[in-house]
């Protein structure tokens, strides 16, 4: 408090190393410190020359009370920092140009992963595990579903092995698209492809009145706040006792970032009504795959 008073910066770091005052007092597991730094500014999110985090620094010391004050926090800062995202119609704007600009470009299936024309991996074949998972609990009643974002067609190809009522996909994508068609995707029984952009698409799935007992949400090239716009129609979208997943890919790279992503998402949906759980699942991936 006194080297704040003296006008310290709360967010200085350390030249050589990176680390903060909020880094080493959450290391250290000190409360209230962290609570002071906070207060005064200290960004929660920034991270030493090893990318690491307050959170992490906690994490790696055990101090869970410290972590969860932190989570809290920034929770907090990532609602407010959301609405005032989509208040902007500028960062709308640079958002819906990055999605439409993917759209417009090509891609390509290149052994067991699909491109985009960045050579970005869009989807991969290590992640059937994880649809496996997904496509058993969404078909659990045997209801309709519907699976946003084809991509390779794994999670759809698993959804269709457990004959659903009906099976609706959404793919904005051409060379998706072609993909699905020479595949014979349109012309499977029970299946309905619904071409363009989801945004596009749900307007006449809503005015139809169609509801699903499971939904599946797995887009490319958007945002956090297209896919709370999404989550917003799920209220008119699900069956009673309705089941809704996403892939979950925020944050990959950084424990404590994917666990604020996850608080920030099951608060939104809890706004809806909807009562929200993570598993954790075992995945393999290849060595040195992103």
């Amino acid at each position: 408090e006194s080297l704040l008073g003296a006008g310290v910066p709360a967010h200085a770091q350390n030249e050589a190393d990176g680390v903060s005052a909020l880094m080493v007092a959450a290391g250290a597991g000190h409360l209230n410190a962290v609570s002071i730094l906070l207060a005064a500014g200290a960004p929660w999110n920034a991270v030493d020359r090893r990318g690491r985090c307050a959170g992490n620094h906690a994490l790696d010391n055990g101090h869970q009370t410290i972590v969860d004050f932190l989570v809290d926090a920034a929770t907090r800062a990532e609602l407010l920092l959301g609405a005032a995202e989509r208040a902007s119609s500028r960062a709308a704007a640079a958002k819906a140009a990055e999605s439409d600009e993917y759209l417009s470009r090509s891609v390509r299936y290149e052994g067991e992963t699909l491109f985009d024309a960045a050579d970005d991996a869009v989807m991969m074949e290590w992640e059937r595990p994880l649809m496996a998972a997904h496509a058993e609990r969404l078909c659990a009643t045997g209801g309709a579903v519907m699976n946003v974002g084809f991509g390779m067609g794994i999670i759809d190809g698993l959804i269709a092995e457990r004959k659903p009522s009906a099976h609706f996909i959404i793919e904005a994508h051409p060379g998706v698209l072609a993909r699905m068609k020479a595949d014979g995707w349109h012309n499977r029984p029970n299946v309905t492809v619904l071409s363009g952009r989801w945004q596009d698409v749900l307007p006449g799935l809503l005015e139809s009145g169609q509801k699903f007992d499971g939904i599946f949400f797995d887009t490319y090239g958007e945002h956090d706040a297209d896919m709370q716009s999404f989550h917003a129609a799920l209220p008119k979208l699900l069956a009673p006792d309705g089941l809704y997943s996403f892939f979950n890919g925020m944050c990959p790279f950084n424990v404590f970032f994917q666990g604020v992503a996850c608080a920030v998402v099951q608060l939104e949906l809890q706004a809806l009504g909807l009562s929200t759980a993570f598993e954790a699942i075992e995945i393999n991936t290849p060595q040195g795959d992103d």
